[in-house]
């Protein structure tokens, strides 16, 4: 899995960054970013931040190897 933010559309609420830290965090310029690679342990919380986004900017591609 991977996700992916369209930072242009980010009002920096933070909320993906309190649903999964390690993956999403406030970036120097105030809008989220993704620092990490999403692990296995932390799909579910990814899920559950783009779920939640209030402006629907996160984005989760599932990784070639979880599609065979």
């Amino acid at each position: 899995m991977k996700a992916k933010i369209d930072r242009d559309g980010c009002i920096s609420c933070g909320l993906c960054e309190q649903t999964c830290p390690e993956v999403f965090r406030i970036a120097e310029d105030d809008l989220a970013e993704v620092h990490s690679e999403v692990m296995p342990e932390w799909e579910e919380a990814v899920e559950e931040a783009a779920e939640n986004c209030p402006v629907t900017v996160i984005f989760i591609e599932e990784s070639e190897e979880e599609d065979s």
